[in-house]
């Protein structure tokens, strides 16, 4: 049964990471031997499925889902926003933490290997997130490799010059000296088009009055 608004349980300075499992609030556990999928997941869909999915075979891991309730560049989320999105994971295990920046998610996962797909990748390796200093950048991937973390990567359709092309290592700009932090998926191993982004996009097109 989906939680309902009342019992939705959310992190805080004293309990920094909620885990639900089946639809419930479970006691803080440390979790450990799993691999770490971040994001937004509004919606979730079929790519993040298959990706875990992926992920599980190539890490011999269980892949958890963790919604950070902040983001580098989205807005928070809020208590209905968390209610609706966690009734997407029937059966699933899913964490809830307000941890925007991997450093700090890393924290909380200790050595966990983090799943991601390309448009997070790029956002890690984008300076615009470290005060604009490549050197805060590579401090961060430094201190994240130094805790034996990395990072999955699925790779997507981009554009390229306005074209449209996947992206995949050679479209990342990994700095030198980490590229072993990252397993880039290729087009054969992973390839899913469709995003939230666009799910969101066609269900605000659906509703829209005909007369508009």
């Amino acid at each position: 049964m989906p939680p309902e608004e009342s019992s939705v349980v959310l992190p805080s300075a004293s309990c920094p990471v909620v885990v639900w499992k089946e639809g419930r609030a479970v006691t803080y556990e440390r979790l450990a031997d799993v691999a770490v999928f971040p994001g937004s997941f509004n919606p979730l869909h079929d790519g993040h499925r298959q990706l875990r999915q992926l992920a599980e075979r190539s890490l011999q891991r269980r892949v958890v889902f963790e919604i950070s309730l902040t983001n580098v560049d989205k807005p928070d989320i809020d208590r209905q926003a968390v209610k609706d999105r966690l009734q997407q994971f029937a059966g699933e295990t899913v964490v809830l933490t307000r941890e925007r920046r991997f450093l700090e998610k890393g924290v909380l996962f200790p050595g966990c290997p983090f799943v991601m797909g390309f448009d997070t990748a790029e956002r890690l390796l984008d300076s615009r997130f470290y005060n604009d200093s490549a050197s805060q950048r590579d401090e961060a991937l430094r201190r994240l490799q130094q805790r034996g973390h990395r990072f999955l990567v699925g790779g997507r359709l981009t554009r390229v010059d306005g074209r449209p092309q996947f992206g995949g290592r050679e479209q990342l700009p990994i700095p030198a000296g980490f590229e072993s932090l990252f397993d880039v998926l290729t087009e054969t191993e992973f390839r899913v088009d469709i995003s939230s982004t666009q799910l969101r996009a066609a269900q605000s097109s659906a509703q829209r009055p005909a007369s508009e």
